[in-house]
């Protein structure tokens, strides 16, 4: 047995002073996660019903409540802003976080379109303030290290790559947005642009992919809770990705083979946000026996604190650790695959993912 090894940034920052833009359930994990982290003090809060504000008041005593965003910003004991609303409002949020001066952790998806992509990235430049977008699964001490071991060569030229979610459906949000297909965006970026993501990263060697094909649950729909991506390179390296949006519980699957060597790991719990879940990952390194890799806690709880960790930390040092550039991949992608399911044939990538 082999264990994977996480990259913590333990010690402790400078102090950093937080605003929380939205305090729904997953603001609230964003406050629970700084609570734990050294250094970082949430001093301002945007709620704008009364609900957030009173879970706000009872969870940070003290805290400033905003019902107005540009208030907030002109505060001058602000240093960095969590963007948690919901997805039509980050990119326009990101941008007037920034020209007022405040680095961003902005969760995903970056933008809606390739145009706010660009919007947000410009704004980064322009005001030099610095903004992480928050795919939290790249530090996970399970997704993580698969990148590692890819990046060290352990399984060869990568060839194929699998991931599969199946999960209950998603609770609708804060006055149903989530259902709203003007403001979700479409549930590829609400969910499976996170898988994107890592394919994206774990698939670096082969470049980027040249085409996309993409099947969707339910002809004339906006939002399919079904979904399905092939992903395709110009060295023959596929990727497919499926998502299921109406099962139960949260399970993950992911297995990749290489020229010299696969991997296969899982991860199993009652909801994504669970504090017990199941887990395992194996591995075969040439002609040797498949082997189990141990794993330490993983799950969504964990990996959020642990990229807002390391994000502040970036910000202290001068850096991001997923820049706006970066991030524009993944909803390139997303996006490509969205118009390939509708279109109902493959888009090639090559325009889409020029920046």
């Amino acid at each position: 047995m082999v264990t994977t090894t996480s990259t913590s940034t333990a010690a402790a920052l400078p102090h950093i002073r937080i605003a929380l833009a939205g305090y729904g359930a997953w603001g609230r994990m964003h406050a629970q996660a700084i609570r734990a982290i050294s250094g970082a003090d949430v001093v301002a809060v945007l709620a704008r019903s009364e609900v957030a504000r009173q879970a706000a008041a009872a969870d940070i005593p003290g805290v400033r409540l905003y019902g107005d965003y540009a208030d907030m910003l002109r505060a001058t004991d602000i240093d960095v802003v969590h963007v948690v609303m919901p997805n039509h409002t980050h990119a326009q949020a990101a941008i007037d976080a920034l020209q007022a001066g405040k680095h961003v952790v902005l969760e995903k998806p970056l933008g809606l379109t390739l145009a706010e992509c660009d919007a947000v990235q410009a704004a980064s430049e322009r005001s030099g303030r610095l903004l992480a977008v928050n795919h939290e699964l790249r530090v996970s001490r399970q997704w993580g290290p698969v990148q590692q071991m890819i990046a060290r060569g352990d399984f060869g030229q990568l060839q194929h790559l699998h991931f599969s979610l199946f999960r209950r459906p998603f609770k609708t949000g804060s006055g149903g947005w989530r259902y709203d297909p003007d403001r979700v965006g479409s549930w590829v970026l609400e969910e499976l642009v996170h898988f994107i993501d890592l394919v994206l990263w774990y698939g670096a060697g082969n470049g980027m992919p040249h085409r996309v094909t993409a099947f969707g649950g339910g002809a004339g729909k906006r939002l399919a809770d079904q979904f399905s991506v092939v992903l395709e390179w110009t060295n023959g390296a596929t990727a497919v990705l499926s998502q299921c949006l109406n099962g139960f519980e949260h399970h993950t699957v992911l297995e990749l083979a290489g020229s010299a060597g696969a991997l296969r790991t899982w991860w199993s719990g009652t909801m994504d946000r669970t504090l017990t879940p199941s887990f395992e990952m194996k591995r075969r390194l040439g002609e040797a026996d498949v082997e189990t890799v141990e794993i330490p806690l993983s799950g969504e709880v964990f990996e959020l604190e642990e990229n807002l960790r390391q994000a502040l930390a970036g910000f202290a040092q001068g850096r991001s650790i997923l820049s706006a550039r970066e991030a524009r991949a993944s909803v390139a992608v997303s996006l490509a695959a969205e118009q390939a399911w509708s279109e109902g044939k493959p888009v090639v990538l090559d325009e889409w993912t020029q920046s």
